[in-house]
C-alpha cells in the first residue's frame, strides 16, 4: 500500500460501505470492524476484524495495532471512554471522542441539547427501574414515545398510548436496547407536521448544509425518506439554527444527521449522529456529493464546494420479516426497469427480522412522482431463502 492515511471504521454496516467507497476513491487506506463476520463495508475494505466494540481492550488492541490516521465510528454501540483515552494519547477520533460518548447514549445528548444548550425539545424524564418508568410516563401523560438510551435503526421504540400499554412499551424497550436491562428516555409526544434530517457538515472552511430530508418512520426506523422537504423560510432558518449550535457543541469536522421535529412554525431539536444518517441514502443520487463523499472530504480536512441538490428523490428501504442464514434479493430486473430508479442490495450475511437489506433510490420532476417509483421498485423487490 503506497504512503496514504488509513481509516479504521468502528461498525461496518451499509453507510459504512458507502464512506469506505467513498474514502478509497480519494486513495485512503481502509480497515473495518464489526462484531460480525461478512459486514457490507468489510466486503470493500482492505482489512478487516471482527471485534467485540464494547471491550475497551478489544477497541483498543485494534486501534494499537493499525495506528490509524483516523478512527471513524459508524455506530452508537462502542466503548467510548476508551476512545476518550484514544484520544488523549493522540489518535484523532471523528468527529471528537466526546461526540461519540455523548451521542452514543440519548440521555447525554439530550441532556446537553435541552439543558445546557436550552434548545427546544419534546420534555422528556429517564427510568431504570420499571416503577419509575410507570411513574415517569404518568409524568409526561399519554401518549408518550419510549426508547432504550442506547439502540440502532429504532430497535426498542415505541408509542405508549394509554396505563395499558405501559407493560409491553417497557418489555419492547429492555428486549430492544443494546445493552439488556438498561436505561430508558420517556418522552413527550410532540404532534408535529413533519420531521426532517438537516444534514450538517463541519468541515475545515466552516458548515454547510444540505436540503432538508423528509422521513417517515415506523417502530422508530425510517421506512421512507426524500429531498427536498417543503419548508417555510422561518422553518429552515431556525432548522439551521438549531443543528449550527449542537453542532458547533460537539465539534470536530464531518457529516451530522441532525434530527427535527417541524410544528406549525416551531421547529424542536430531536437527536443528533455525529456521522452519515440512513435517511441520507436519497444523497446518493441528489446531490451533486452524497452524505458519504461530503463526510469524507470533511474529515480529511478538504474544503466542501458548494452543495447542490441536482434533482428531487426518494429512498425505500427493504427489510426482512423473518431470520435466514442464507437468502436472496430477488425481482431486481423488474424494479431496475423503472424510470430513473437504482438499486443497492447492501449485502449482509444473514436477515433479522426488520432489518434493511437494501434500498430502492428513484430520481424525478418532483417527489411525488419520485415516491411512486421508488415504492414500485420496492414493491418487486423479494427476500427469498
Amino acid at each position: 500500500m503506497y504512503n496514504s492515511k488509513k481509516i479504521l471504521l468502528l461498525g461496518s454496516g451499509e453507510l459504512g460501505k458507502e464512506v469506505m467507497i467513498e474514502a478509497q476513491r480519494l486513495g485512503v487506506e481502509t480497515v473495518a470492524v464489526d462484531r460480525y463476520e461478512g459486514a457490507p463495508a468489510m466486503q470493500v475494505a482492505h482489512r478487516s476484524y471482527v471485534i467485540d466494540m464494547l471491550d475497551p481492550k478489544e477497541v483498543r488492541d485494534i486501534v494499537e495495532k493499525e495506528k490509524p490516521d483516523l478512527i471513524v465510528p459508524e455506530i452508537e454501540a462502542i466503548a467510548t471512554s476508551e476512545l476518550i483515552k484514544l484520544e488523549e494519547e493522540g489518535f484523532q477520533v471523528i468527529p471528537t471522542a466526546r461526540a461519540a460518548k455523548l451521542t452514543m447514549d440519548r440521555e447525554g445528548i439530550r441532556r446537553l441539547a435541552a439543558e445546557t444548550l436550552q434548545l427546544p425539545t419534546a420534555k422528556y424524564e429517564f427510568a431504570d427501574t420499571y416503577e419509575e418508568f410507570e411513574q415517569a410516563t404518568r409524568n409526561i401523560g399519554f401518549p408518550c414515545v419510549i426508547k432504550p438510551l442506547m439502540s440502532s435503526s429504532g430497535k426498542g421504540q415505541s408509542v405508549c398510548h394509554s396505563k395499558e400499554e405501559i407493560e409491553e412499551c417497557w418489555k419492547i424497550a429492555m428486549e430492544g436496547g443494546r445493552v439488556q436491562n438498561g436505561r430508558v428516555i420517556i418522552e413527550e409526544f410532540i404532534r408535529f407536521d413533519s420531521e426532517i434530517t438537516l444534514l450538517t457538515v463541519r468541515a475545515v472552511n466552516g458548515t454547510k448544509f444540505c436540503a432538508p430530508i423528509g422521513h417517515i418512520q415506523k417502530d422508530g426506523d425510517y421506512i421512507e425518506s426524500w429531498q427536498p422537504h417543503q419548508v417555510t423560510e422561518g422553518q429552515i432558518q431556525e432548522a439551521k439554527k438549531i443543528a449550527q449550535v449542537i453542532t458547533d457543541e460537539l465539534g470536530g469536522y464531518g457529516l451530522f444527521g441532525v434530527e427535527l421535529f417541524l410544528a406549525q412554525d416551531k421547529v424542536y431539536f430531536s437527536e443528533v449522529s455525529p456521522r452519515p444518517h440512513d435517511t441520507g441514502l436519497v444523497t446518493l443520487v441528489t446531490q451533486n456529493l452524497s452524505e458519504f463523499a461530503l463526510h469524507i472530504r470533511a474529515i480529511l480536512g478538504f474544503p466542501i464546494p458548494e452543495i447542490t441538490l441536482v434533482t428531487p428523490g426518494v429512498s425505500r428501504p427493504l427489510k426482512a420479516i423473518e431470520e435466514m442464514n442464507e437468502y436472496r434479493v430477488e425481482g431486481l430486473e423488474q424494479a431496475l426497469a423503472v424510470t430513473n430508479t437504482q438499486v443497492r442490495v447492501f449485502g449482509k450475511p444473514v436477515t433479522k427480522v426488520g432489518r434493511r437489506i437494501a434500498v430502492t433510490l428513484s430520481t424525478a420532476e418532483t417527489v411525488e412522482i419520485a415516491k411512486k417509483q421508488a415504492k414500485n421498485a420496492l414493491d418487486y423487490l423479494t427476500i427469498k431463502q
